[in-house]
């Protein structure tokens, strides 16, 4: 169970100069290299472990990544690292973050234009969760109604920008507000000027990527589109108890160079229009002059905001400024799967469980948006009898794969069938009456990792380690029930299971949860409190 007392984040020097080197005398110490995986149009595992146990007798060795964790094996106290910049294979060099010296019992953190920050812990690898959590919270404290809210973009269905337009949105923006998103956001298309990925160019039209400040009036509204501008669009979702969000490429141009008047300009349309929330989508970090730029351009967004935006940074494609790079703005856009001809990235649930579950252990999950997509879209792109595709999960238990997420609704609300609709708008209460306690806390991955076989999942826990949440899914296992020891998240003691959705029934016995659930590819999710 975790002490109720937070660690603190340390910044370290850029450099070895003193205090970049950490010594150890633990006996047997455990190294845990992390390595994350982004430009997620092209990969598809995220997340990767290498444990090594240290030995006085190694040579020393280098390590490139964004986080590395330095243990004692038997005790569990550690100390974690977090490289804030992006991805080694995004940077300019491939010069490494660490150097590792067994025989002399220490560490060196390498000279590198960007920051590095140290965060010590107990408990082992639930500690090494908790660390992460702490990091990423020391920049972007959770706050009630701005984080962890349920966005929905119109991008996810694969039709681009042919439908956007004020008639469909009006569509979107009712049809949200009875489903029970919290954000509708327009994707690419909004603006007057149009991208590479728009429509028009298989019509043989030239569309930009990039440069965008060299077009005249290119972020003005699309006059046709939207003849009434975004403000009526605005006003009706206020109305309906929505906010409202916008897709924007930051100009990558000349190392981002533009960097002060893409701040700007979004901070008039905070300003005049109350739009909170911004996906950023084709930028690229070549450099870290460009790196620096960029984050000077996302603090100058949440300090002009008095940090009412949020920004959720698209790494699914080029060199992008990662998981650790700037985590005062927001959520990281983890990927893009669709269901539609031609596309490699097909979607299968239990894939966005698993990204989400190996992220989980380096990156706070508030963090990341997952995506939920139409389970109904086109099934006859999926290989007959394939038992994981997206029809053969319940619906509800669809929204569940990213409950413990920032939730992305990938998908034309309108669109979605009456069967899925009112399978999701229950689960979708509840989680808005428990997601402040599940973000609040520390969130575990548990189990193991997804792979559409196995028993998986989260743990919740309080960070007074007083009560939370179990969220476990069945997935292909022949085992109907699951058990998991709560001494590494909660007491073990007093403690009641309440099943609060999906189906299954949940006990706690000698400090162990029992889950059962009857079918395949479903779930139970289980409140846990003292009795």
């Amino acid at each position: 169970m975790p002490d109720s007392v937070v660690p603190e984040v340390r910044a370290l020097p850029y450099g070895a100069e003193e205090g970049g080197e950490f010594r150890y005398t633990w006996e047997h110490p455990r190294l845990v290299e992390v390595q994350l995986v982004d430009d997620t149009d092209r990969h598809d595992d995220l997340y990767f472990e290498k444990e090594r146990l240290l030995s006085r007798c190694e040579r020393p060795f280098d390590v490139a990544g964004p986080a590395l964790f330095l243990e004692d094996s038997l005790g569990g106290e550690g100390v974690a690292f977090f490289r804030q910049a992006p991805l080694p294979h995004a940077r300019a060099d491939d010069s490494p973050d660490w150097h590792v010296d067994p025989g002399r019992q220490m560490l060196r953190i390498l000279s590198s234009p960007y920051r590095c920050f140290r965060v010590g812990y107990r408990g082992g690898r639930a500690g090494r969760v908790r660390a992460a959590t702490d990091f990423h919270r020391s920049f972007r404290p959770y706050v009630a109604g701005r984080d962890g809210l349920f966005l929905s973009n119109t991008w996810g269905d694969g039709h681009q920008d042919a439908c956007v337009n004020e008639r469909f949105l009006r569509g979107e923006i009712a049809a949200g507000a009875e489903l029970g998103v919290d954000v509708i956001q327009i994707d690419d298309g909004w603006e007057k000027g149009y991208t590479a990925n728009s429509v028009r160019v298989a019509r043989g039209e030239k569309g930009r990527w990039g440069s965008w400040w060299e077009e005249a009036g290119f972020w003005d509204v699309d006059p046709v589109r939207f003849p009434g501008g975004l403000a009526p669009l605005i006003a009706e979702a206020r109305a309906k108890g929505l906010k409202f969000g916008l897709w924007f490429g930051p100009d990558s141009s000349d190392e981002a160079a533009n960097w002060r008047r893409d701040a700007d300009f979004l901070l008039s349309l905070h300003r005049s229009f109350g739009i909170d929330y911004f996906k950023f989508d084709s930028m690229d970090t070549p450099t870290p002059l460009a790196f620096a730029r960029q984050g000077m351009l996302m603090d100058r967004l949440m300090d002009g905001s008095g940090g009412r935006i949020t920004v959720d940074l698209d790494v699914t494609a080029g060199r992008r400024p990662g998981y650790f790079a700037f985590p005062r703005i927001g959520p990281v856009f983890v990927e893009n799967r669709y269901v539609r001809e031609g596309d490699g990235r097909l979607w299968w649930p239990h894939r966005t469980l698993r990204n989400l579950w190996g992220l989980a252990h380096a990156v706070d999950p508030v963090r990341l948006r997952m995506e939920v997509l139409n389970p109904e879209r086109q099934p006859e792109l999926y290989p007959d009898g394939d038992s994981l595709a997206p029809l053969r999960w319940p619906r509800d238990a669809i929204f569940a794969i990213a409950m413990y997420s920032s939730p992305l609704g990938w998908f034309e609300i309108q669109n979605l069938s009456r069967e899925t609709v009112e399978a999701w708008k229950p689960l979708i209460a509840r989680w808005k009456r428990e997601r402040d306690a599940i973000h609040e806390g520390y969130v575990h991955p548990v189990g193991s990792a997804p792979d559409g076989l196995s028993w998986t999942g989260f743990v919740s826990a309080s960070r007074d380690g007083t009560a939370g949440t179990a969220l476990l899914f069945r997935e292909l296992d022949a085992r109907e029930e699951f058990s998991l020891p709560l001494a590494d998240y909660l007491p073990s003691d007093g403690l009641e299971p309440t099943v609060i959705g999906g189906r299954g029934e949940a006990r706690i016995e000698g400090g162990v949860l029992t889950v059962a659930v009857r079918d395949k590819l479903d779930f139970v999710w289980v409140k846990i409190a003292p009795r």
